[in-house]
């Protein structure tokens, strides 16, 4: 009797050590995520409990190519994954893998950069709440965007709280496109951030809308544009509110990283 009681005990301890360890690890993953929330300078556009973007709503970075939208995007992503949103990443140009190596790139220039370690878990954490979805440009619409949403949705797979777009051509002729996807958005209950290449002639100045976007430009809540200028990638608010500091944050062209120049 006397041995089974202190196996029990015995058992009762282990049992509270490795509660311990377990209730350690999550305090310490928060913590990390909490560090990472605090420290990024995306918080210009929105802090930690606050969106740029309400539900139904519009926002996009404007570019020319090869400037970084993506990188961008996927930035944004990843500072509402850390705060357990769920996001939806949808490309209209890449295949499943090289959009999971965006992700994988800018998470591990991140850890890099904040010296952090043992982020494979704060990694694992943050995996759920990401689901990326692939069209192909030319047969992308958005009825069949509803119909995949309503089978992850229906099914209880997914339920997007952010929405990424990357690859959805703009032109005039767009207008009946975005006006549908006003409508999902809304119906659905999230925001949308979509990737936009301008014309090579497009002025990108602070205030200021391009030419070749100018017609929508009343669908969109928000429009960010990123410019290459000497050794750094500007960032700029074309439409919408924002810290009055947005003119300190860059993209650094090395690894694409959101930096603030403070």
């Amino acid at each position: 009797m006397k041995v089974s009681q202190e196996r029990k005990q015995g058992g009762i301890a282990r049992q509270k050590d490795t509660d311990n360890v377990i209730y350690l690890r999550e305090r310490s993953i928060a913590m990390l995520k909490k560090d990472l929330i605090l420290r990024n300078p995306l918080r210009i556009l929105g802090t930690e409990e606050t969106e740029p973007l309400r539900e139904g709503e519009f926002g996009a970075v404007l570019a020319k190519a090869g400037v970084g939208k993506t990188a961008f995007l996927v930035q944004l992503a990843l500072s509402n994954l850390l705060r357990e949103r769920n996001v939806l990443h949808v490309s209209l140009t890449q295949p499943v893998r090289k959009v999971c190596l965006w992700y994988e790139e800018v998470f591990h220039n991140i850890s890099t950069e904040y010296e952090l370690k043992n982020t494979s878990e704060l990694w694992d954490t943050i995996l759920p709440h990401r689901f990326i979805m692939t069209f192909n440009v030319d047969d992308f619409s958005v009825a069949k965007l509803e119909e995949r949403l309503n089978d992850l949705t229906e099914q209880g797979i997914f339920f997007p709280q952010l929405v990424i777009i990357d690859g959805l051509p703009i032109s005039d002729e767009s207008r009946e496109t975005l006006a549908e996807m006003k409508i999902l958005a809304r119906e659905m209950g999230f925001p949308i951030w979509y990737a936009i290449t301008v014309k090579p002639d497009d002025v990108l100045e602070s205030g200021q809308i391009p030419a070749s976007v100018e017609s929508l430009s009343d669908l969109f809540e928000v429009l960010i544009g990123l410019k290459a200028a000497k050794g750094r990638i500007n960032v700029m608010v074309l439409k919408g509110q924002a810290d009055e500091n947005i003119e300190d944050v860059f993209l650094d062209p090395a690894t694409l990283l959101i930096k603030n120049s403070e």
